[in-house]
């Protein structure tokens, strides 16, 4: 059996999901990050390099290509294998945790009754 993967924090899965139609410079992936969330994720320029740097070191995200615009290093990051792994993995966990609610919500609105909790 292999290690279980531990939860994303939403920033980082919200900038993994940022990538996954294509390599993004850190301003696109600041400003997809945004629309993906609804607004909830905001991302400093500090913030987002220190997640890519970690998440560069985690083997879920490559520098694919560094150039000089306007005298300054653009560097596009890429989804790895093993981030969009990542990604799918946390994206399964949240809809499995979302189905458990949302399964018991319908049935206590078709008559059903929630299973009561025992007292010890």
């Amino acid at each position: 059996m292999g290690k279980p993967r531990t939860q994303l924090r939403e920033p980082t899965y919200f900038v993994l999901a940022s990538l996954l139609d294509g390599p993004l410079h850190g301003y696109a992936i600041i400003k997809r990050t945004a629309e993906l969330s609804g607004g909830r994720v905001r991302l400093a320029t500090g913030t987002l390099y220190t997640a890519l740097d970690r998440l560069t070191a985690e083997g879920h995200v490559e520098l694919v290509r560094e150039e000089i615009v306007n005298g300054r290093a653009r560097r596009s990051y890429g989804l790895t294998s093993s981030g969009a792994g990542a990604l799918r993995a946390e994206a399964t966990r949240m809809a499995e945790a979302a189905r458990l609610v949302t399964d018991r919500d319908r049935r206590l609105r078709a008559g059903g009754s929630a299973r009561k909790e025992s007292t010890a």
